[in-house]
C-alpha cells in the first residue's frame, strides 16, 4: 500500500542554509505521528516545507506516491496538506463562524460533526476570534484546518501559551481526528508525555537530524533512550 506522506532523503532550511539534513519518513493513512525534540531542532522547518511554505533544498515529498513541487503552498494545500501553525493566524476581527465558513471546502465534514470534537465553541461561533480565549482559539485553528479536509493535518505546537489542563483537553482530539477521518495527523509538541499518549509513532530531530524514531509506546516506556535521543546521543 502507498503510504499516505513520504519524504525522500528530504533537505530543507531557510535560504541556502540547510537546517533539516536528508530526512527519509513515511506515514500512513490515519497515523498520528509525534514531531519532538528541543527549540531550534527543525520541526517547525520540517512542517513549513511539507505545507510548501518552503522550498526544499533536495530530496522530495510525495503524497499518496505523488511528488510534490517545491514552495508552492497553495498547491500542497490543494493537494491536501493542511497547516495549523502555532500562532494560528486567525482572522481576529472575523467570528468563528465566519472563521471556519471562509475556509470550508466541498465534501468537508458539517460543521456539526466538527463542533463535536469542540463543543466548547458551539456557543462562541458568533463571537469574534480575537476576543476567544487561548484555548478557544487553538479549537478554531485546528476546526478551520478540519472544514479544508485534510488529506493530512500538520499542527505546529497546539499547546503553546496554553495552560496544562486545557493542553491535556486538546490533546487526544488529534487521536479522534487521525480515527474519525483517515487523515495523517504530524504533531509537533514540546508536551513529550502527551504527545506519546495520543501518538502512533514518533521522531526526535536534534539539529536536523532524526536521533530516534519508532513507536510512541516504546518511547514513552523508555526515558532513559528519549532522554539520550535529546541528548544527541541514540541512533536514529
Amino acid at each position: 500500500m502507498t503510504s499516505a506522506v513520504e519524504c525522500r532523503g528530504l533537505v530543507a532550511g531557510h535560504g541556502a542554509v540547510p537546517v533539516l539534513r536528508p530526512l527519509d519518513l513515511t506515514v500512513e493513512h490515519g497515523t498520528v505521528l509525534a514531531v519532538l525534540g528541543p527549540n531550534g531542532a527543525g520541526k517547525t522547518t520540517l512542517l513549513s516545507t511539507l505545507a510548501g511554505l518552503l522550498p526544499s533544498l533536495g530530496g522530495e515529498v510525495l503524497l499518496d506516491g505523488r511528488p510534490l513541487p517545491r514552495g508552492k503552498p497553495r498547491a500542497a494545500n490543494q493537494a491536501g496538506l493542511v497547516l495549523v501553525p502555532d500562532d494560528r493566524a486567525l482572522f481576529t476581527t472575523l467570528t468563528a463562524r465566519e472563521n471556519l465558513t471562509l475556509a470550508r471546502r466541498a465534501g468537508a465534514p458539517a460543521l456539526d460533526e466538527i463542533l463535536d470534537m469542540f463543543p466548547a465553541l458551539r456557543d462562541r461561533m458568533g463571537v469574534a476570534a480575537g476576543a476567544l480565549s487561548g484555548g478557544e482559539q487553538q479549537m478554531l485553528a485546528v476546526a478551520r484546518g478540519l472544514v479544508q479536509k485534510p488529506r493530512v493535518l500538520l499542527i505546529d505546537e497546539m499547546s503553546m501559551g496554553l495552560a496544562p489542563v486545557i493542553v491535556e483537553d486538546l490533546l487526544p482530539v488529534v487521536r479522534r481526528i487521525a480515527e474519525t477521518t483517515g487523515a495523517v495527523v504530524v504533531l509537533v509538541e514540546q508536551h513529550v508525555k502527551l504527545a506519546l499518549e495520543v501518538a502512533d509513532r514518533a521522531i526526535v530531530l536534534v539539529h536536523g537530524d532524526v536521533t530516534l524514531a519508532g513507536s510512541a509506546s516504546e518511547l514513552a516506556a523508555d526515558t532513559g533512550r528519549l532522554e539520550a535521543a535529546y541528548l544527541g546521543g541514540a541512533a536514529a
